[in-house]
């Protein structure tokens, strides 16, 4: 099978040395400006690097579109009149709505539709990773190549005939999830000082906290972008989480600790029910990862950011756990410490004690407060341009740390994941 690759960024490069090594002739393209640099980084694992996608098209057995979400549309009409009789064409997009309306706009009537999303970022291999895999027009003798395709290349492969149903747990899993991180990030941007050298960051939950953050702001803001915006079921999501955030903020300023309280617990008892499979993450491993300073100096935290996303999944009527089949990095480690917040009576008592009283903490809440509200108007006004700005303008704060973070996080996420 001769697989071909339109858009050789990060994570074209990691699936066409993926098949390259598994032993599968391989070809690509990207932008003219990259082609030096490619051809001396692919052609020593003999991958061919082509003029233009129209020449990849004409050759290629499966046909992989994995370039920006807000490019997908001019790249395919350019280049599906040349793609071969019967070809299994898929997309590497996050969201798959567009994707697929794309495909059918422009792909011949024969052109076999098997779409993916790899759960993971171009630092990672596939091997071991999930990934996920839809069947949206194809014979059975298509789809069986593609399942041999991922099992030879080693990814954990999930399944889903709807591509709705990835959209909606990629909402959850991605959209939410990096307003969350990017919410933070923003926050800690806007009041000036780095995390790591303030008291109430270190140790456990903000060890993932900061470190996933940083992850998350070394990667591209068009990426993030695209999640939150092109995804038609992320904006409830979001606005639900901001809704949530601003309900809990306002009771906290009010110190209404028995609604608080109430309102929590009713949250606790529904996400992390005693029905759940738990993540159970381990704490030694958490504090391991503090960047400066000792764990035995940690401040208390009132912890708004995840108070917030499990008081959205109770209103959402969300059970978090179901949506690990395409879960990220990132998500499973946001759900691990909000279990491991919700789950310790102590420190949730802590944090809702903190979040009530200690004003020394107010100030961050606040500008938590305010940046969830910016995060939710620019995904609400679907305003992709504002987004990356956005995105960028905390990346360059943050940007004299972003390779250590990622460092760090992977580090830290194989760690944490390895049972």
């Amino acid at each position: 099978m001769n697989i071909g690759i339109i858009g050789l960024g990060d994570m074209g490069k990691v699936y066409a040395k993926a098949f390259a090594r598994a032993g599968y002739t391989v070809m690509g393209c990207d932008l003219p400006q990259n082609r030096d640099r490619l051809e001396a980084e692919l052609a020593p694992l003999n991958i061919k690097l082509m003029d233009d996608g129209k020449q990849v098209a004409r050759l290629s057995d499966l046909l992989i579109y994995s370039v920006e979400a807000d490019s997908m549309e001019q790249v395919v009409a350019q280049t599906s009149g040349s793609i071969k009789f019967g070809a299994i064409v898929a997309g590497q997009t996050s969201v798959k709505h567009p994707e697929i309306a794309i495909f059918d706009k422009y792909l011949p009537s024969d052109s076999q539709v098997i779409t993916f999303h790899a759960m993971h970022g171009g630092g990672f291999e596939p091997a071991g990773q999930k990934l996920i895999l839809i069947r949206y027009r194809a014979d059975d003798a298509a789809y069986q190549r593609m399942l041999d395709l991922f099992t030879t290349i080693g990814s954990e492969i999930v399944e889903i005939s709807d591509y709705h149903e990835h959209d909606k747990i990629s909402a959850d899993t991605q959209a939410v999830t990096h307003v969350g991180f990017e919410s933070m990030g923003t926050a800690w941007a806007s009041a000036g000082f780095f995390p790591w050298e303030n008291a109430s960051y270190l140790g456990g939950i903000d060890n993932v906290k900061i470190l996933i953050t940083l992850r998350i702001f070394s990667y591209k803001a068009h990426v993030y972008a695209g999640l939150a915006i092109l995804n038609p079921y992320a904006r409830q999501q979001v606005k639900r989480y901001a809704q949530s955030e601003s309900e809990l903020f306002k009771l906290m300023i009010m110190e209404d600790e028995q609604t608080l309280r109430d309102r929590l617990y009713k949250a606790r008892d529904f996400v992390f029910h005693e029905s759940r499979k738990l993540i159970m993450l381990n704490d030694a491993v958490m504090d391991e990862f503090t960047f400066h300073g000792s764990v035995q100096d940690r401040k208390a935290n009132s912890h708004l950011s995840i108070l917030s996303m499990v008081d959205a999944w109770y209103h959402l009527g969300v059970n978090p756990y179901d949506n690990l089949i395409g879960q990220t990095p990132p998500y499973r480690l946001r759900l691990g410490i909000a279990e491991y917040l919700f789950k310790n009576e102590d420190l949730l008592e802590e944090s809702i004690q903190t979040a009530l009283y200690d004003k020394s903490i107010r100030g961050d809440d606040l500008e938590f407060h305010s940046a969830v509200r910016e995060w939710s108007s620019i995904i609400n006004y679907g305003d992709i341009e504002g987004y990356k700005k956005h995105f960028n303008q905390v990346q360059s704060f943050f940007s004299h740390r972003l390779e250590e973070g990622q460092q760090h996080s992977a580090d830290m996420i194989r760690k944490l994941m390895q049972k």
